[in-house]
């Protein structure tokens, strides 16, 4: 059929438009942690030591005598440093598709590209701020052989203690993840297995629904819920969002329409950033491998 001046050209300007709305619906992760500019390659950051300041042997801060000398307190931190990634997709459009107006194809490759990103930012967030599942900075707790979230043993399952575990290793460490900003990361697997679990499930005051928004599923122990599949299976995470860590933006998302005359468009679609754990004991990886 004839093409018509609306609807010929994949117009740059929506383009833009359409894969970035996309990637904004699928981004979970940049929620949890605080976002800022960047303008290096190489960006320098500090961790933050998270224990109480105290007085020393013999300069404590409770009990300072007349006329005496206040008792020093100096915070810590560890110099770190992370580099800038390129994440990005592309994809191509035929001019058929595009001069038949085969919306399909468009909004489907538009979408895939847009989740793509996405995702790719996502699992680099994870990656970073669960020490690839190392836990060697982080707070963790690790769940008994026969105990797993989903153990043929039914009665052996307790996410909810194994929660309330992961929230006291960060209140132990003077962060409070029950401020209303605290977040637990769990997969689709896991979150069919804790909301399956019969305790949550006859227990309305752990358990709250909520929006579902860019993966927030409800609430649980105080605790904001996000499903992703960027996090690995058997595994979860409770953190205090913005204070845990934080994504650098170099270069927003960033979408290009390159036209091929008479064959196709080609779409791309980049981000710049580098993810940081700027501070690790405000975060706690629960380990459900039971390895």
């Amino acid at each position: 059929m004839a093409d018509s001046a609306s609807m010929a050209d994949l117009r740059a300007e929506d383009v833009q438009r359409v894969v970035t709305g996309f990637a904004l619906q699928e981004y979970r992760f940049k929620s949890v942690v605080m976002i800022k500019k960047g303008s290096a390659w190489s960006e320098v950051y500090y961790q933050e030591t998270a224990a109480d300041l105290t007085g020393g042997t013999g300069a404590n801060v409770k009990g300072i005598p007349r006329f005496a000398n206040f008792p020093y307190g100096e915070v810590t931190w560890t110099k770190q440093s992370g580099v800038t990634l390129k994440h990005g997709m592309e994809g191509v459009i035929a001019m058929e598709d595009a001069m038949l107006n085969n919306v399909d194809v468009i909004a489907r490759t538009l979408l895939r590209i847009g989740r793509a990103v996405a995702k790719s930012v996502d699992d680099e967030i994870w990656d970073v701020i669960s020490e690839s599942q190392s836990a060697t900075n982080i707070n963790s707790v690790s769940i008994a052989a026969g105990s797993e979230w989903d153990s043929a043993t039914i009665a052996n399952r307790d996410p909810i203690q194994n929660i309330l575990d992961s929230i006291k290793a960060i209140q132990e460490n003077n962060y409070d993840p029950l401020n209303g900003n605290g977040f637990l990361l769990v997969n689709p697997k896991d979150f069919a297995n804790l909301l399956g679990n019969a305790n949550v499930r006859n227990a309305g005051q752990f358990y709250t629904d909520g929006v579902t928004r860019n993966g927030r599923v409800g609430k649980i122990l105080g605790l904001n819920i996000i499903v992703s599949n960027s996090v690995t299976a058997d595994y979860a995470l409770v953190c205090v969002g913005q204070e845990c860590g934080t994504w650098v933006e170099a270069m927003p998302l960033t979408v290009k329409t390159i036209e091929t005359p008479g064959q196709d468009w080609t779409i791309r679609a980049w981000e710049l950033g580098q993810a940081q754990l700027t501070n690790p004991k405000a975060i706690t990886l629960i380990d459900n491998t039971a390895a």
